[in-house]
């Protein structure tokens, strides 16, 4: 027991101490309250059967700036999303009825390719249907681009963390997200790691199309990253942030709705890989459970070591917590929270070996 104890304690110290800090919120973005031209700027949104969201979407565009024009993909919705985006927003607006999903594409990411075939602007903004963005929100991103030379800006949106299951487990979604794509590495102009959010990239259209457009990454599960990556590869430079000022409105009040986003895409993050999927199961037990275990050890030594893994493991959660003004008491439950994320690891990976690769909003890629 001792000598797991002092690998967790290592593993833990050892992340803390990494010079990129995957567990800092040192890379946000919050919006001036600003409003500027942005007839530079189009909007796509893709959205599917998003009526109880669209509206406060396109309402919050209103108040970006002047001149915004938004296209809006109508993806084979059957509730009222087309009118409801038509009636909400107050400039130019472009609904664009996608009927059609072609073989090798995801659902996301055809839609996105169908209302870019509408943009003329030199910059795109690829918002999902349920992102809201407080005043000048876009105005900063677009600052941010233009001053530091950028071609693809990212934000990941503050999920909503109302209900239990949201609060107990969504905070821990970006922190884990953030141990695998370490934001410093992605915006490192060194690194060639992509990483993007999908709720928010604003992109310029001139790096689409030097890396091929969409239809690059056209099967990609995790699209966003890819993009990134893609971007990177073809000498573009990316940034990505966290945000106040970018709300996302879905709710995911039951566990099964966080559990169904996780196994969606989370087996594809290991490749597919069995190997991996052992790697990352033996790792996690040992990393949150053992500290723990270790703190009821009959040896002294074991005791204190555990102690130190503990601490660490704690400290590196907090940044987050504190980021979304959660509870610091939210850390102690990281084991607890760290088996869910594993189980729904290991359920996307029984249903890939089942020979289904995804499901979303009705759609099954396989």
């Amino acid at each position: 027991m001792e000598l797991l104890v002092c690998f967790a304690a290592i593993v833990w110290l050892a992340l803390l101490l990494l010079p990129w800090r995957p567990w800092s919120t040192k890379e946000c973005l919050e919006s001036q309250g600003e409003r500027t031209d942005l007839s530079d700027v189009t909007v796509v949104i893709p959205a599917r059967n998003e009526a109880p969201v669209i509206g406060r979407t396109l309402q919050a565009l209103n108040d970006q700036g002047t001149n915004l024009s938004v296209v809006l993909v109508d993806d084979q919705s059957s509730d009222k999303t087309a009118e409801y985006a038509a009636n909400n927003f107050s400039g130019p607006i472009n609904v664009i009825r996608n009927d059609s999903l072609p073989d090798g594409w995801t659902g996301k990411l055809w839609a996105l390719n169908q209302g870019l075939l509408a943009v003329k602007t030199p910059l795109v903004l690829f918002l999902d249907a349920d992102i809201e963005l407080k005043p000048g929100t876009l105005s900063a991103l677009r600052q941010k681009m233009v001053t530091e030379e950028l071609d693809l800006v990212s934000i990941m949106a503050s999920l909503r963390m109302e209900h239990f299951w949201e609060k107990l487990l969504i905070p821990a979604f970006i922190y884990f997200f953030k141990l695998i794509y370490p934001f410093a590495l992605g915006n490192s102009r060194r690194s060639r790691i992509g990483v993007a959010a999908g709720g928010l990239i604003l992109v310029r259209r001139d790096i689409l199309r030097k890396i091929g457009g969409l239809e690059s990454i056209r099967g990609a599960l995790i699209d966003d990253c890819t993009l990134a990556k893609r971007v990177k590869d073809g000498g573009g430079l990316t940034w990505i942030g966290l945000s106040h000022s970018v709300l996302s409105h879905r709710a995911y009040i039951r566990l099964r709705e966080i559990w169904n986003m996780v196994a969606r895409t989370a087996f594809t993050q290991l490749r597919s890989s069995s190997l991996l999927l052992l790697g990352t199961t033996l790792l996690m037990l040992l990393m949150f459970w053992v500290p723990w275990l270790g703190l009821f050890s009959a040896s002294a030594v074991t005791r204190l070591i555990a102690i130190v893994a503990v601490v660490a493991m704690i400290a590196a959660y907090l940044p987050t917590l504190r980021f979304y003004r959660r509870s610091p008491a939210w850390a102690f439950l990281l084991p607890l929270i760290a088996t869910l994320y594993l189980m729904m690891t290991w359920s996307s990976a029984i249903r890939s070996w089942r020979g289904q690769r995804s499901e979303w909003k009705g759609r099954v890629y396989r």
